[in-house]
């Protein structure tokens, strides 16, 4: 069923080639014949020479050793190591072509499980012992992929299988250059001598994996939050230099809400639990192959291939703690990160509420004052409505159609005798009639006209005056509301506040 779930995974493969080599490594009880090599495969030569590394032919066949000299381990890997495809590491991505994958994985006896898990997310590791009587092999899939950034797949990859008749490890390692790989396989080669250990390779990886970075990580987060703690509490002992997120006596609350989300990303970087997990499983695969190995004490019983089992074990023992230690550590920050963001949001609401609360107090402003101006206008209205009258009539009784003038210059004229003086005095009889006189009592028409006038609008002024006062009056009455509203509205607040204090058992004095 492996096999042929294999082959059905592999035909969906779309396949990303990337720069390989290879490593061998080589212990032999004669010392000096120890060999470490690491080659690039040419372009040229890539078809042929992958092909005869995996069967051992051409340069790659075993040496021809002296009498009483034999082979003790040795590891032999096929390596990406500088992966640089944008989609290596996606799901049903591989990066040999199907037919030398395909071979690879035949030859070496790698897990034909380990194209199915191209798509696991977070850490992944499995280990497990096939069922060849005759010749065991310890299968491990080590992997890490869930990571995208800028485009590009990130990850790193294990395959790795261990014969227990030779103590050869063979396998295939990928990584991109942002993976630990590299620097992996730096001591992977420094370590040569330890070779006949299959766990090495994964060790290293794990330890540089789970290294100081991760604890440095989960600092600086904590560095991160107490800046962070000082700007929402706005504590004293904070210097103004020293903060982001005050300027010119401004609180910048949207910077300090992203800053809130960017730590607790990096709180979650790499989270314990799943590498607590992960070295768990470590620990029941080292049990598991000890179990065989001590049933082969010619490979397996030198007191330095115990030494180094009891060192990845107590290794193991010494991740936990730590990984323990990290867990509680980042659950604190976590905790302190939501106090915070609670409080925030805390702030943001009341900012919101006094904010909807002025615009409130603006609203009651510009009602009074649209009710003042028609008061205004209802006044000039009632003015206009008073002069009004008196200006008509005034007007009407103006035009030339009225004469109210003295007519008793007309009525003294001379004797009808007097013909030449009738005549005159006719001609200015009708030259009386005709031109108009100004009253010697227009007078009256003033005296009467501007006092009474000076006196109305001098009343109304100091109505208004009255008036405004008393709009005065009330804008400050509503000030005061607003400010005795929120100050009931925060002794509500400090009221719950001391209630929740009182729910510490502290004994009465």
């Amino acid at each position: 069923m492996d096999q042929y779930l294999f082959r059905t995974y592999l035909d969906q493969c779309q396949v990303v080639e990337e720069t390989t080599s290879w490593i061998e490594i080589f212990n032999y009880s004669d010392e000096s014949l120890n060999t470490i090599e690491e080659h690039r495969f040419g372009p040229d030569e890539r078809r042929v020479e992958f092909h005869n590394f995996l069967h051992r032919r051409g340069v790659f066949a075993p040496k021809k050793l002296k009498e009483g000299v034999r082979l003790l381990n040795g590891i032999r890997l096929i390596v990406q190591k500088d992966a640089q495809e944008n989609e290596t590491f996606a799901p049903l991505h591989i990066s040999l072509q199907p037919n030398d994958y395909a071979r690879m994985v035949e030859v070496m006896r790698l897990p034909y499980r380990a194209i199915e898990g191209t798509s696991v997310v977070g850490p992944f590791f499995w280990a497990a012992l096939d069922h060849d009587k005759e010749d065991p092999h310890l299968q491990i899939i080590f992997r890490k992929s869930d990571v995208r950034k800028k485009g590009k797949t990130r990850g790193w990859e294990l395959m790795l299988s261990h014969s227990f008749n030779t103590g050869i490890t063979s396998g295939f390692v990928k990584g991109t250059p942002s993976s630990d790989i590299n620097v992996s396989i730096k001591t992977l080669l420094a370590c040569a001598s330890q070779a006949m250990h299959p766990f090495l390779l994964p060790m290293i990886v794990l330890s540089h994996d789970i290294s100081i970075k991760t604890d440095m990580k989960q600092r600086e987060a904590r560095e991160w939050l107490r800046r962070l703690e000082h700007a929402v509490s706005m504590r004293q002992e904070i210097l103004e230099e020293e903060s982001n997120y005050i300027k010119e006596t401004m609180v910048n609350l949207d910077q300090i809400n992203r800053d809130l989300v960017e730590c607790h990303s990096q709180v979650l970087w790499k989270r314990p639990q799943a590498y607590q997990e992960l070295v768990r499983s470590f620990g029941i695969a080292l049990d598991s192959f000890w179990s065989l190995a001590e049933s082969r004490p010619e490979i397996y019983g030198k007191d330095a291939f115990k030494a180094l089992h009891k060192s990845f074990v107590s290794r193991l023992d010494f991740f936990q703690a730590k990984l323990k230690g990290i867990e509680s550590y980042a659950h604190i920050t976590l905790e302190r990160l939501s106090i915070q963001r609670a409080a925030l949001y805390n702030i943001i609401a009341q900012k919101e509420s006094k904010l909807n609360l002025q615009m409130a107090v603006d609203q009651r402003k510009l009602a009074h004052a649209a009710k003042r101006d028609a008061t205004s206008t209802k006044s000039i209205s009632f003015l206009g409505a008073v002069f009004l009258p008196a200006t008509l009539l005034a007007s009407v009784f103006s035009m030339t159609f009225f004469n109210f003038q003295n007519q008793g210059s007309a009525d003294s004229s001379p004797a009808a005798g007097d013909t030449n003086n009738s005549t005159s005095s006719g001609q200015s009889g009708s030259g009386a009639a005709v031109s108009g006189t100004v009253s010697p009592t227009i007078w009256v028409y003033f005296a009467i006209t501007i006092p009474v006038t000076i006196i109305i609008v001098v009343a109304w002024l100091l109505w208004d005056k009255r008036r405004e006062a008393e709009y005065a009056k009330i804008d400050k009455d509503i000030e005061k509301g607003i400010d005795a509203m929120e100050q009931k509205i925060m002794a509500e607040m400090r009221k719950r506040t001391m209630s929740t204090a009182r729910t510490w058992n502290v004994a009465k004095t």
